[in-house]
């Protein structure tokens, strides 16, 4: 099963839309596990040793990071990059069909920016 990380500053109103869709989608946010503040390098350490893919809205930093991860040949479980402009409900819609046709293990490694269209 797919399990999301969002971090620090993504939108809260997509997480809440998605849980409200579908409950049993395990997604936590970094604040809920304690690590506020941390640096984008923890995050991502963190994401890896729980299995988590992250959801961020930070291109500006977050992304370069997970690419250095996946350079050094560090796990890194997945990394969601959703624009700020994309429209909550359409964030929503492709998170939830991501979870619902994604095998285990589908987003090692990669930097996904969404939407998919």
């Amino acid at each position: 099963m797919i399990r999301f990380l969002a971090d620090e500053n993504f939108n809260n109103q997509i997480v809440r839309g998605i849980l409200r869709q579908n409950p049993n989608i395990d997604i936590v946010r970094l604040q809920d596990v304690g690590l506020s503040g941390v640096d984008d390098p923890t995050v991502l350490s963190w994401a890896a040793q729980e299995g988590r893919i992250v959801l961020t809205n930070d291109v500006a930093t977050m992304v370069s990071f997970a690419y250095d991860r996946i350079q050094a040949g560090l796990p890194m479980p997945g990394l969601f990059e959703i624009s700020r402009r994309v429209p909550v409900g359409l964030a929503i819609e492709e998170i939830l069909l991501i979870f619902e046709c994604s095998f285990e293990g589908e987003w090692e490694g990669k930097v996904i920016f969404l939407p998919l269209r």
